[in-house]
């Protein structure tokens, strides 16, 4: 399948091109975009052509940091459910999370990984475009809306630790280190920025759990729906609808997905999962949600994830995150 991308997320782009004095509308619909897209949510637009226009727009752009700008032209709402869902995390770590849960909202063609480095909690983009100019200047438009997002949430005087960019230095290289506040390493192996442990874990003011976790349900369906091929988020919808009842096995899942249990772990295996792993994982991820949620009692959260009781619960939850479930409530109730 074609790999595509939000269609509001060129409402950012549009007004990068304006900031230069170009003519957005006209650039869009000589790429075949037609301007009307951009303002549907539902609407979404082939990667390719994405490419294409961001090509066409630096060679008529003499500024090579020209994808910097997105910093200055993004709103939450040009990201969808996941712009709100954003505003609504309890820390930088629990939202990057979110945004690596969710990314394939946003395109198709990248992702996005986080890892515990030396130095702090890295943030990677990967799958960029072949071609180093649409990549280049796709990895600052992703870069500089991060690290902002990330500002928005936690105060403009945030600064990452360091940010690594496969480009190449640029002449003018002081802009990015100015935009950034930090160290800009250029012909890197990979495009990334790391930020400090105390910042990723500080808690945040516009935390929101109750109304996180309602957006969480929205994206969770969208990311199904968005292609009903993907086996692991046709697993994963399956798993939230039958975890409560306990009654969840490898042979039922593939049952439901209408293959063989063998062609199950085959599809599995291409994404590096197993079925165990599967489950572990959306039990994880679904158990710090519920419990992040007040109107949860620990025993509900017990039930909706399936155990049967507490106590096997509360051993799979310190083997997931090295914490009881009441200690981790009891982190974010302190934090919060």
């Amino acid at each position: 399948m074609t790999p595509t991308a939000l269609a509001t997320l060129g409402q950012i782009v549009a007004r990068v091109l304006e900031m230069y004095g170009l003519d957005a509308r006209a650039m869009f619909k000589q790429h075949g975009i037609d301007p009307a897209l951009l303002s549907d949510p539902n609407a979404r637009i082939p990667s390719r052509t994405w490419g294409s226009l961001v090509r066409d727009a630096a060679s008529q752009i003499p500024d090579p940091a020209f994808g910097l700008r997105a910093a200055r032209c993004w709103h939450p709402s040009n990201l969808g459910a996941l712009g709100y869902a954003w505003l609504t995390s309890s820390t930088l770590r629990t939202g990057l999370g979110r945004v690596a849960r969710y990314w394939r909202l946003l395109g198709e063609a990248s992702s996005t990984r986080l890892e515990e480095s030396s130095a702090g909690f890295k943030i990677t983009l990967s799958g960029q475009a072949r071609d180093p100019v649409s990549s280049a200047v796709r990895a600052d438009f992703v870069m500089s809306l991060l690290v902002d997002m990330c500002r928005m949430n936690a105060g403009s005087s945030l600064r990452p630790v360091a940010v690594r960019l496969r480009r190449v230095r640029p002449k003018d290289n002081a802009v990015y280190r100015r935009h950034f506040g930090c160290v800009v390493h250029f012909a890197a192996d990979e495009d990334s920025f790391t930020l400090s442990r105390r910042d990723v874990d500080r808690p945040l003011p516009t935390s929101n759990r109750q109304l996180a976790a309602t957006l969480d349900r929205i994206l969770f369906e969208q990311l199904a729906h968005l292609d009903k091929n993907d086996v692991v988020a046709r697993c994963q919808a399956h798993l939230r609808d039958q975890l409560s009842s306990g009654e969840v096995s490898e042979d039922g899942m593939a049952q439901q997905l209408h293959m063989s249990r063998r062609t199950l772990q085959r599809k599995l295996a291409e994404a590096d999962l197993t079925y165990q792993k599967l489950v572990d994982d959306t039990r994880r991820d679904l158990a710090m949600r519920h419990l992040e949620d007040p109107r949860h009692s620990i025993t509900d959260v017990t039930f909706l994830l399936g155990f049967s009781q507490q106590s096997a619960f509360t051993r799979a939850f310190k083997r997931w995150t090295g914490m009881s479930p009441s200690e981790f409530r009891a982190q974010r109730s302190v934090s919060a």
